[in-house]
């Protein structure tokens, strides 16, 4: 059964999961309503899965891991269906596109791009798929030692909810191209389009059990998901709490896992930097998606001869920024729901209470309709880097200046928080560009630019609390099998 839905996103539908290539309800029948951001009304509803409809998922791969033609099937073949799953994507992008601007409240142009980026994952990962050769090794006279790739088996991909379309693509193409069988579970407060990617996946020819998604509570359904016995490797991205609760679960079956964890990245902008080819950028990198971003650049670190002038420009464009509503496509979009926005409005009233200066507002739009989740971005002045909110992953579009005196001190200042996820290094000096990046600790280093359109050919993951194991590019088709050593005794 397929739930087609229509381009202008059908009022009040109700979604399924997909279990063995079967839309179902869950076993208790209850039921989660979904809510727009931009206005806080139900517009969906997807099933509360729990332990037994995860169970079903879990032998619903298990069996086609174990039994079906997806994990023998040759890498050419399986990569062929992950690129007629990438046409399928690119032939539902305008559906996909506003269900996921709907669902999330990012801007409708970034829904776009969400699909643009989406559709390449499986591109990438259809045409790697038979890239993955293991080696010949040298041993005993006598002796032929080889490595072979192979699948773990069973993946449980648990999937937040900022970017739902992007962050299940990249790990469902690296899984299913190594030959591993999914269970998804993603996030309650955007399921939609995870649901119609597994269809489209049918579609493209991906067998029945190979791809199931629940849906659900992340204490409810994600928990029995990550401590599933059967389950053979766990992937999540998300906040440092609820991955370290993850990988405790997995951990009770020894299972291996990748866990991107979050960041507070910072953005170096050293006195020689091209300042005005910075600015847009620097603004960019954490208005995206709200600054719901893991890799938002919430913190700039700014030599302290060309502070205020770029703090003052900084300032400028940020109070000509206003959130709006998904479909007015502004500056940027309502965070996820009340809960966030209250947190975002929490730590900003704590850091003003205790002496923090917002030198810029933005705004919200008076169009934007009653009832959304919606929080003007904020441009918080120089700070002291212990401060709570230099310290915090906010995860809303909070920027935080810093001011340094020299090269020793930028990379001190960069490195001194719990996470190492990516960063920014603005200057024209292709030596100091070399020693920055090497000195700062994240897994992404950006130089005279942030961020890289998806960058699906770009590993990803962090140092410290931002996690481990890497995704995107080949090292995630790495993460998603395991080599096994073969000895051939032959004299």
């Amino acid at each position: 059964m397929t739930l087609h839905i229509s381009q202008t996103v059908a009022e009040g539908i109700a979604f399924n999961q997909l279990i063995d290539g079967r839309s179902v309800e869950a076993l208790s029948g209850k039921r989660i309503d979904v809510l727009c951001p931009s206005d806080g009304k139900v517009f969906a509803s997807i099933p509360q899965a729990g332990a037994a409809d995860v169970d079903l998922a879990v032998k619903a791969a298990r069996k086609a891991f174990e039994d079906g033609p997806w994990s023998r099937m040759p890498a050419v073949e399986r990569g062929r269906a992950l690129t007629r799953l990438s046409f399928l994507i690119e032939g539902a992008g305008e559906e996909l596109a506003a269900l996921e601007s709907r669902d999330t409240g990012k801007p409708l142009r970034q829904g776009k791009a969400d699909v643009t980026a989406t559709m390449r994952y499986y591109e990438f990962y259809g045409g790697a798929a038979d890239k993955i050769h293991g080696d010949t090794i040298p041993f005993l006279e006598g002796y032929t030692a080889l490595t072979l790739r192979e699948p773990h088996g069973v993946v449980a991909g648990i999937i937040p909810w900022n970017y739902p379309l992007q962050i299940m693509a990249r790990v469902v193409g690296a899984a299913l191209a190594m030959g591993n069988t999914l269970v998804i579970k993603p996030a309650e407060d955007a399921s939609l389009t995870a649901i119609r990617v597994a269809e489209l996946a049918l579609e493209a020819g991906i067998p029945a059990g190979v791809l199931n998604v629940v849906t659900g509570y992340g204490a409810e359904a994600g928990a029995a998901l990550s401590a599933h016995p059967d389950v053979d490797y766990v992937t999540f991205t998300g906040s440092t709490g609820t991955g370290t609760a993850i990988q405790q679960a997995a951990a009770t079956h020894n299972r291996g896992v990748t866990m991107e964890l979050g960041g507070k990245s910072p953005q170096i902008v050293f006195a020689d930097a091209d300042i005005e080819a910075a600015l847009p950028v620097l603004v960019n990198a954490i208005i995206q998606n709200g600054g719901q971003t893991c890799s938002a650049g919430s913190r700039i670190l700014i030599e302290r001869s060309i502070f205020d002038a770029v703090a003052n420009a900084l300032a400028d464009r940020f109070a000509k920024l206003t959130a709006d509503a998904h479909y007015a496509d502004g500056d940027l979009g309502p965070l996820i729901n009340a809960k966030q926005a209250d947190r975002v409005a929490g730590l900003v009233a704590d850091a003003e209470a205790n002496g923090a200066s917002v030198i810029a507002r933005g705004s919200i739009a008076e169009s934007a309709p009653e009832g959304g989740f919606y929080h003007a971005p904020v441009l918080f002045g120089a700070l002291d880097p212990k401060a709570g909110i230099a310290q915090a992953e906010v995860f809303g579009p909070v920027l935080t200046l810093f001011a340094f005196g020299d090269e020793q001190e930028a990379v001190r200042l960069a490195n001194a928080t719990d996470y190492g996820l990516v960063a920014g290094v603005w200057t024209r000096d292709g030596a100091r560009q070399h020693r920055v990046a090497k000195r700062v600790r994240a897994g992404q280093v950006f130089v005279n630019g942030y961020g890289a359109g998806g960058g699906i050919e770009l590993p990803f993951g962090g140092f410290k609390r931002s996690g481990h194991g890497r995704e995107k590019g080949f090292e995630a088709l790495y993460d998603m099998s395991a080599t096994k050593t073969v000895v051939f005794k032959h004299d």
